[in-house]
């Protein structure tokens, strides 16, 4: 009930309208037609010209959202969302300048300037965080990293990694960003109020930066076509990256294999426990290897496109 009406009195539409949106701004990101809020239609479209006029991609679509339909907590405040907005916004205020004298600081101060600050400063990962900062993970899309969007939105800000890994209940993946929202979320599970919190594998965040690392080393090797030998050292590295891939997928099998036996063979013996036990410890730290392996080829790469963007340089000059 609590996350109901703090949902409510944030004032960004209800549960259901919200997901929707989210979900289709995921799915055609950077799409003019279909994407609630593109950022490929201006700054300001992004940020609020998307809610002042009637546009085609903004229309209420909830066929994406059907699981949603079905949760009777959901649906409960979509139906009374107006009443609990005007509560929370209004209502609240007012009981709260009543209480200590001031009704009408109250109500600029805790409903409109609340509200005005909440509003922008979450429309910022909508527009400033699709133009502002870097793209580590992907750059198949147009949202970015920006550490002073992060603070701001507590964690939100990490929008690039958001993107790529949309399923990961975290923004700030590394363990010094700023990002309360998955330390909040850590702690609800922690206490039994959150499941089944969804972790991206470290070998697959490696693997997203490489695949972006070596995109950015060939565009560079393109515009330095004698660039020889630094082209042969890239084509060794990307061999390198292929196999280390194709080790991890054989593995991700194997693993996934053997839960499926463990599951079909329940009645397993003491000693047959305590050896897959062991082997799967040993595929474990396997795997970490493989992770390490791609950091240190992170290194290599960076230092390969310093190289190449010196002799570009000294070739110009």
């Amino acid at each position: 009930m609590l996350l109901r009406l703090l949902g409510a009195g944030a004032l960004q539409n209800s549960i259901l309208c919200w997901a929707s949106d989210h979900r289709r701004h995921h799915r055609h990101v950077d799409d003019d037609e279909r994407d609630p809020y593109s950022a490929g239609l201006g700054l300001w479209f992004s940020h609020v010209g998307w809610m002042l006029r009637d546009y085609p991609s903004g229309k209420p679509d909830f066929s994406n959202a059907r699981d949603l339909q079905r949760d009777p907590v959901v649906m409960w405040q979509h139906r009374h969302f107006l009443a609990l907005t005007v509560f929370m916004n209004v209502g609240l205020p007012l009981l709260l300048g009543i209480w200590h004298g001031d009704i009408i600081g109250t109500l600029l101060l805790v409903g409109l300037l609340r509200l005005v600050i909440n509003h922008h400063v979450t429309f910022f990962i909508n527009s400033l965080a699709h133009y502002w900062g870097s793209r580590p993970y992907t750059e198949a899309n147009s949202a970015r990293d920006n550490g002073l969007l992060a603070f701001l939105t507590y964690g939100e800000g990490y929008h690039n990694y958001h993107h790529i890994f949309q399923s990961d209940y975290r923004n700030g993946v590394r363990w010094w960003q700023w990002d309360p929202t998955k330390w909040m979320i850590r702690l609800c599970a922690w206490l039994g109020l959150a499941r089944n919190l969804n972790r991206t594998p470290g070998f697959r965040i490696q693997r997203a930066i490489l695949d972006t690392q070596f995109m950015r080393v060939r565009r560079e090797l393109e515009h330095n076509p004698g660039a020889e030998t630094l082209r042969e050292h890239l084509e060794r590295e990307y061999q390198l990256f292929t196999e280390s891939v194709n080790h991890w997928r054989a593995l991700q099998t194997k693993r996934y294999e053997r839960k499926v036996a463990e599951i079909e063979d329940a009645l397993v013996s003491r000693r047959m426990r305590l050896l897959e036990k062991w082997e799967r410890a040993a595929l474990r730290s396997r795997l970490r290897e493989l992770e390490y392996s791609l950091k240190m080829q992170r290194a290599r790469l960076g230092l390969l496109l310093q190289q190449l963007q010196t002799q570009t340089q000294m070739s110009a000059h």
